[in-house]
């Protein structure tokens, strides 16, 4: 874990929350002293109390060990702000339609950041009926690969996972696509705009 709770992300929750240092301390059965300790930087909660301290904060253990409060305020997701994260420990790949903490394997996940295809990272497509058959010219060997290509439209997300030492290829339906993604397990995500 590269980062734990600080005393002022627990006092800007806890004021949001309307909350006193005591009423706080008397919901997680610890003394007022230990709130205040943690607030000015003296002390640090025992991993212990993350879970009943979020609960009384009304948020993710996830979200106070980030120190965001994260609240999807539009209700309907938005395609055009989709975010893809990729676990460096096991490879799982997560998707999201906003702003959102991502953990995996103990690890708070940053948001993939698209470039442009490249010319190492070219993604080519071509029309085949009523799909595109999309490929990528790079190396597919187990330490250097095209670990996923994707596909978004306004309707959702195609995402086909590859693996080292097989093709870097996919199908996907043309209906609405709007960009081609894929991700290299060196160089990062990249984008073709449709």
């Amino acid at each position: 874990m590269d980062r734990y709770v600080t005393g002022a992300v627990i006092r800007k929750l806890r004021e949001n929350k309307k909350m006193t240092q005591e009423e706080l301390a008397e919901k997680i059965f610890v003394s007022s002293k230990a709130v205040s300790k943690w607030e000015t930087g003296q002390g640090f909660p025992d991993v212990s109390l993350l879970e009943p301290l979020a609960d009384a904060l009304d948020i993710s253990v996830i979200e106070l060990l980030s120190g965001e409060d994260i609240r999807n305020l539009n209700r309907s997701s938005n395609m055009a702000r989709a975010k893809f994260y990729v676990c460096p420990v096991c490879g799982n790949v997560i998707q999201s339609t906003g702003e959102a903490v991502i953990s995996c394997c103990g690890i708070t996940l940053p948001p993939l950041e698209p470039e442009s295809a490249d010319g190492q990272h070219m993604i080519r497509k071509e029309i085949a009926e009523d799909e595109y058959y999309v490929t990528v010219d790079h190396p597919m060997t187990k330490d250097h690969y095209i670990s996923f290509l994707a596909a978004l439209s306004d309707q959702g997300i195609q995402l086909v996972k590859l693996y080292p030492e097989g093709p870097a290829e996919a199908r996907f339906k043309i209906s609405r696509v709007r960009k081609l993604y894929a991700y290299c397990n060196r160089h990062g995500l990249f984008r073709l705009k449709v």
